[in-house]
């Protein structure tokens, strides 16, 4: 009997128990791998280590890529790249790959450059014996019959492999199942869920998502075209969302596929982090459309009341100044008596002073009283004319009685019922006085009698021209409010969408046009902006008048901003060939500090008139500097149809033009010189005329080259 080792007791160790204790370690170490090269390699180390064979190999086979594969060698260094093409069946190795038995392998030409050794055995490797064989276990032999030691560690390599790919393919049973499920959870969630990579491309999305970012096959362009939309206003809301910590939220506008509809939706993106596979981003897409269409009609109705207060606080400081205006008291009051508003002469008889007596408040008490009794009559007559009665009151200070004719009338809501009476106090203290002196001189003078009696029906002619001027006041006031916010309301919101969809469309989001798409659509921008800016010269009226325009002080260059002023004409101007432009501005002109904005208005304007009314000749501009009175001067001349004399303060108003009828040839709101007057006022400046018919027109603006302290 062989001995191999020497024992811890000094004594021999047999051969064959070195063997079995190798076979023992071995079993161990693939008991617990779960790795098929490591299991291969450990195999052909106890192969040549326990003296079975001198060298060894094993191949395993990758039919995903149709190749035997070389995975763990042991004395033959020239086959660590060894690879085998599956298809080639003549190839020794290939056969033995097929065949039920271990082959013996002896001087084959197609191995001679591969193997150093010329004869081997190649043994199958499967767990059964009809199972499809996984590899192939190469030894060196020196007979054609396979040892028992070859046999045992094929078997061993062939149960490994079959418990580690039995394990993989649970593995993936497994992962299927709880992928099956994991798409089942997303698809019934109601708001559309993606897993993305950091790029923003698709990696998992349920049934909702893939409906906004994914176009079938047979999907039309219009579909196919906002898919790609969609694809890439959601990539760049998410890299925008990379640049937040954590959790980020915001809102994404997409486009429904079907329906070409605008959808809001609330981007909620939380980034993923894997060891192994980097970083995903998770989104969840909450459909806000409802919500966003709720805020800004809210929005809207809060702007529209708001614009309401302000034109009921501007009526009521109208109302104000008009009923100041009156000398005779005038009072508001409820239906029961309260007084609710009174101009200054009606304070002096019904509001206490501060620092009166008491009584003089009792006698302020009393006029109320007395009030109070009057409009009870008027509301007991069920009268809803004027009504007239005497009403005596007493004057706080002095205690002297006042007679007054009060004149009256009921305000009406919408519904019939009474909201308000107003009554006008007029004070017949004189025209008692002047009674009785006509009754002493009636018989003295009868032309004394009349000339009285044609002074009092004149006074009551002015009283009511007054109150007629009143209401007409009011329904001009009433009418252009109405108008105002009808333009607002109905022109200028859907014109903004106009220009948005007409904007997007020729930067080609909705796909390319031809030349003669794209022209009439460049006409649709131009006249959209041409009537938005009709409607905005409305508007500036509006906040002139209600003191809201804002002044915003800049220091400039006079020169600078005429020469910007002829660029931005100069389609016009080359439109107009008959017509020269000339420009004369001398070198130094002080700078200007002023609302620059507001001075270019005015010279566009007046620019764009004279451009307007003249068919042919000339336009000059020309600029100079009053050092004494520190203006400067900007005149524009043109040699257009002229204006009459009679029609040049007219040209100046609100809504005036010359020629009004429909067929005129000229176009325009009437507004322009309206706007630039209040412009050049607001200014510390002011623009005269001077024209005449067939002649031409000569506009000159005066703004001082500093505003005043305000």
């Amino acid at each position: 009997m062989a001995y191999a080792a020497v024992s811890t007791t000094g004594g021999k160790v047999p051969v064959a128990a070195a063997a079995a204790e190798r076979q023992v370690t071995l079993l161990e170490f693939l008991l617990g791998s779960l790795d098929q090269v490591e299991s291969a390699r450990r195999v052909v180390d106890w192969i040549v280590e326990a003296g079975v064979a001198a060298k060894a190999a094993v191949l395993l086979a990758d039919r995903a890529n149709h190749q035997l594969v070389i995975v763990a060698e042991r004395g033959l260094p020239g086959v660590t790249d060894l690879t085998v093409d599956l298809r080639q069946e003549q190839h020794p190795f290939i056969k033995a790959l097929a065949s039920p038995r271990p082959q013996f392998i002896s001087r084959d030409p197609q191995l001679r450059h591969i193997l150093e050794a010329q004869r081997f055995h190649a043994c199958p490797l499967r767990a059964h014996q009809d199972g499809q064989a996984v590899g192939i276990l190469l030894t060196s032999a020196e007979a054609g019959s396979v040892g028992a030691g070859i046999t045992w560690a094929c078997e061993r390599l062939s149960d490994q492999l079959y418990r580690i790919r039995s394990r993989e393919t649970l593995a993936e049973t497994q992962y299927g199942q709880e992928r099956l499920l994991l798409f089942n959870i997303i698809n019934a969630v109601s708001d559309p869920v993606l897993l993305t990579d950091l790029e923003g491309q698709v990696l998992i999305a349920n049934s909702l998502a893939e409906k906004l970012l994914v176009a079938p096959d047979e999907a039309s362009e219009g579909w196919r075209r906002a898919v790609a939309l969609n694809s890439m206003l959601f990539s760049a809301a998410l890299s925008a969302s990379a640049f937040e910590e954590g959790d980020s939220r915001r809102e994404l506008l997409l486009v429904d596929p079907l329906e070409g509809s605008d959808l809001v939706y609330e981007l909620l993106s939380t980034p993923v982090r894997d060891q192994r596979q980097g970083t995903y981003v998770v989104s969840v897409l909450r459909d806000v459309t409802d919500l966003a269409r709720a805020k800004v009609e809210i929005d809207e109705n809060y702007r529209t009341l708001r614009l309401a207060q302000a034109k009921v606080r501007e009526e009521r400081h109208r109302l104000d100044l008009i009923i100041d205006s009156v000398a005779d008291p005038i009072l508001v009051t409820d239906p029961d008596g309260g007084i609710v508003l009174m101009n200054a002469p009606a304070e002096k008889m019904f509001a206490p002073a501060h620092d009166g007596t008491d009584a003089a408040a009792r006698r302020v008490r009393a006029n109320g009283a007395n009030l109070t009794s009057f409009v009870a009559t008027l509301l007991a007559s069920g009268t809803q004319d004027r009504f007239r009665g005497e009403l005596t009151l007493t004057d706080p200070g002095t205690g002297s009685v006042v007679p007054f004719e009060a004149i009256a009338g009921t305000i009406l809501a919408e519904q019939g019922e009474l909201m308000w009476v107003v009554t006008i106090l007029h004070d017949l203290t004189e025209a008692i006085e002047k009674g009785k002196l006509y009754e002493q001189l009636k018989r003295a003078s009868e032309e004394l009698e009349l000339k009285v009696h044609e002074a009092t029906a004149e006074l009551a002619e002015q009283n009511e021209l007054l109150r007629r001027q009143h209401i007409a006041l009011e329904q001009a006031s009433a009418l252009k409010s109405q108008f105002l916010a009808n333009m607002s309301h109905e022109f200028r919101t859907p014109l903004n969408a106009i220009l948005g969809y007409t904007h997007m469309t020729l930067q080609g989001i909705a796909g390319e046009m031809s030349i003669g798409q794209k022209r009439n659509l460049t006409r649709i921008d131009s006249n959209a902006r041409h009537l938005l800016g009709l409607i905005n010269d409305i508007l500036d009226i509006t906040r002139i008048e209600a003191g809201r325009m804002p002044l915003n002080i800049s220091t400039f260059e006079l020169n600078d901003l005429i020469q910007e002023v002829l660029l931005e004409m100069e389609p016009i101007i080359a439109r107009r060939g008959q017509v020269e432009v000339s420009l004369k501005i001398p070198s130094q002109l002080p700078p200007m500090r002023t609302d620059r904005q507001k001075v270019k208005q005015i010279v566009l304007n007046l620019l764009s008139n004279a451009l307007k009314f003249t068919e042919q000749g000339s336009v000059q501009i020309r600029a100079s500097y009053d050092a004494r009175a520190k203006m400067v001067l900007v005149v524009v001349r043109d040699t257009g149809i002229g204006i009459a004399v009679e029609d040049q303060a007219q040209v100046f108003e609100d809504f005036r033009q010359l020629d009004s009828s429909p067929s005129r040839s000229h176009g325009g709101t009437g507004l322009g010189l309206s706007i630039c007057r209040r412009l050049a006022q607001m200014l510390d400046g002011g623009i005269t005329l001077d024209s005449q018919m067939g002649k031409g027109s000569t506009f000159t603006l005066r703004i001082p080259v500093k505003p005043k302290r305000r």
